[in-house]
């Protein structure tokens, strides 16, 4: 039986990777964000290494087969996969966390997760939601450590905190860190998608509050580097173009843009909350 439902979970994935933008398993150029900091994703599912003398932090495994392309990506960068001691997620929907399970196999690196998430990774997705199942199966991995709102994860000499900014998921996390005297923003996710229930959900009663709470907290943040769970988030393949290829400032370096953003995901969030209360 046991096998029979992981060989169900593997066939969602693959479905759903299949079923996905192509940005989304395409290959892109690691690179140096600032510091420590690098960015070892897809063109759009976005990952991020803080490498440390210690070893080093992996943010978001991506599918199960995005592992081989962000493994790819570390070594390019010169540090190696298997020093990877430290898994963290922005949330869990399976294109951010869906290859945890396999990172930690190849690495035994212990695996971190805000706590209102923590079960929904341990079960494989989440069993009462408002999307539909093939997009939250996945196979299911053990969580080391169930963080809360503030926690610090230090390796290294590098602090990450985990901020807890739910809504888009009841833990979903978006991690600030300081790197060559930046502050850098992670954001995890601010939008509604598609099937969200944001009137009377009765498995989510406080989906409304929690998006409200996550855009007061953002809105207040002071940020240099604006970064986040997709690529897309932050035109991070635009700015790669014109800072790592063109040359010049870092691009990263970005608050207006991210205070820009934050504001159209809550105005995007604003208008779907009043079509629903219009109902």
């Amino acid at each position: 039986m046991k096998s029979l439902f992981l060989s169900l979970f593997a066939l969602s994935s693959t479905l759903l990777v299949n079923a996905q933008p192509s940005a989304w398993m395409e290959p892109f150029p690691p690179h140096k964000i600032a510091g420590n900091l690098y960015y070892v994703g897809s063109k759009d599912l976005a990952s991020y290494l803080i490498a440390t003398p210690e070893g080093h932090i992996l943010i978001n495994s991506s599918f199960e087969e995005s592992v081989p392309l962000i493994r790819a990506s570390i070594e390019k960068l010169g540090f190696k996969f298997t020093d990877v001691k430290i898994l963290l997620i922005s949330h869990a929907h399976s294109d951010h966390c869906a290859g945890s399970a396999e990172v930690i196999k190849q690495t035994k690196a212990q695996y971190f997760v805000m706590e209102q998430d923590a079960e929904a990774v341990e079960n494989g997705g989440e069993r009462k939601s408002r999307l539909k199942a093939s997009y939250l199966a996945f196979t299911p991995a053990k969580v080391d450590r169930r963080l809360k709102d503030g926690d610090e994860v230090k390796l290294g000499g590098s602090t990450l905190i985990a901020h807890l900014t739910p809504g888009h998921t009841r833990g979903c996390t978006t991690w600030t860190m300081k790197v060559d005297g930046l502050h850098a923003v992670i954001i995890g996710s601010t939008n509604v998608n598609p099937g969200y229930i944001l009137v009377g959900n009765k498995d989510y009663p406080g989906i409304t509050t929690d998006y409200e709470r996550t855009f007061r907290f953002l809105k207040a943040q002071s940020v240099d580097l604006f970064l986040g769970a997709h690529g897309g988030y932050y035109d991070m393949n635009a700015k790669h173009t014109r800072f790592l290829i063109a040359g010049g400032a870092n691009p990263f370096i970005d608050p207006a843009g991210y205070h820009r953003y934050v504001e159209d995901r809550e105005k995007a969030f604003l208008a779907e909350l009043a079509k629903q209360q219009a109902k």
